[in-house]
């Protein structure tokens, strides 16, 4: 099966009431244990790639990895998307160089230079027959090179959706309903609670139209505690409760982003092999635990989380 859009997973993830795993990949490990774990969940993905996974990786390395998951799991819907595209020239590189689907993150500009920008990214992806989605709202937090301090966050404002979505021509939009970027989301001691409210009434605006949440890492603990035990340094690492994550892939949330949660199992299991195998120096040695540790990550997610087993 070749690459898809996200056009098709998004209507059944809407009509079905679940929500299309977002994952970011940056090495071999990770393409690997995603798509291995959606393939024994009958699970349809989304691989993303974030302008600093491209500095890393650089662009054709993660395109040929994706690829090669094509080829082993061609059973599997996936969709390559361009994470948090900073600009025009990013997202035309990504629309040029095979991705199926890219984000034009506008939300740090006014409302007008935002969809303008947005609109520019828009026609020139449906011509090449990419989507698009669009950010509205601004999520705090930092990942790869989107840093937004708290007090410059903003939740999504109902009332600007449909104009917003009308005039751009985006096929998804991310809202910030209080999920942020990072491993450390939320003060020790808060009681974490996304915006229902808010999410419920951009519903009523956009009936039937996927909308997408980023900065949904979860941080779950026991890996946290064990990036602590074996020599880390994460006191206050907190993310988003999973039970409302699940009750957002119920509703129009169709596409959730979860990054973090991956890269700290990865970590975690790094460190603790090292640790109790000091004497090993291979990297296939680590790395393979660590790719076991992706896959059940994202298994968990899919089954418990996102709902989007069994959907293929």
């Amino acid at each position: 099966m070749p690459l898809v859009t996200t056009t098709e997973m998004f209507k059944k993830a809407y009509d079905g009431g679940y929500a299309i795993g977002a994952f970011n990949v940056n090495n071999m490990e990770i393409v690997q244990g995603i798509t291995e774990a959606c393939r024994e969940t009958k699970s349809p993905v989304i691989l993303q790639v974030s302008k600093g996974a491209r500095a890393y990786a650089n662009h054709t390395y993660l395109v040929k990895l994706v690829e090669a998951a094509l080829l082993e799991c061609p059973e599997i819907p996936i969709a390559l998307h361009l994470d948090h595209g900073p600009d025009f020239e990013t997202c035309k590189a990504c629309i040029d160089g095979g991705f199926t689907s890219v984000m034009i993150d506008g939300s740090s500009k006014s409302f007008e230079d935002n969809i303008a920008l947005t609109r520019q990214v828009v026609d020139y992806a449906h011509d090449h027959g990419v989507v698009v989605e669009a950010e509205l709202g601004v999520l705090a937090g930092i990942e790869d090179d989107v840093r937004v301090s708290a007090e410059d966050s903003s939740y999504t404002k109902p009332e600007e959706v449909e104009e917003f979505v009308s005039r751009t021509g985006c096929d998804s939009l991310a809202i910030a309903i209080g999920t942020s970027h990072g491993a450390y989301k939320f003060k020790p001691g808060t009681d974490p609670h996304l915006r229902f409210d808010v999410l419920h009434e951009i519903e009523k605006k956009l009936p039937g139209f996927p909308i997408v949440l980023h900065g949904a890492s979860s941080v779950p603990q026991e890996f946290v505690a064990m990036i602590n035990k074996y020599g880390g340094n994460m006191p206050g690492a907190i993310g988003v409760p999973e039970d409302q994550l699940r009750e957002a892939a119920r509703s129009a949330v169709c596409k959730i982003n979860i990054d973090s949660d991956i890269r700290l199992a990865m970590t975690a299991t790094i460190r603790q092999f090292l640790a109790e195998h000091p004497d090993k120096f291979d990297p296939r040695e680590y790395l393979k635990p660590a790719r076991q540790a992706v896959k059940d990550m994202v298994h968990h997610k899919i089954v418990d989380v996102l709902g989007s087993d069994n959907r293929i």
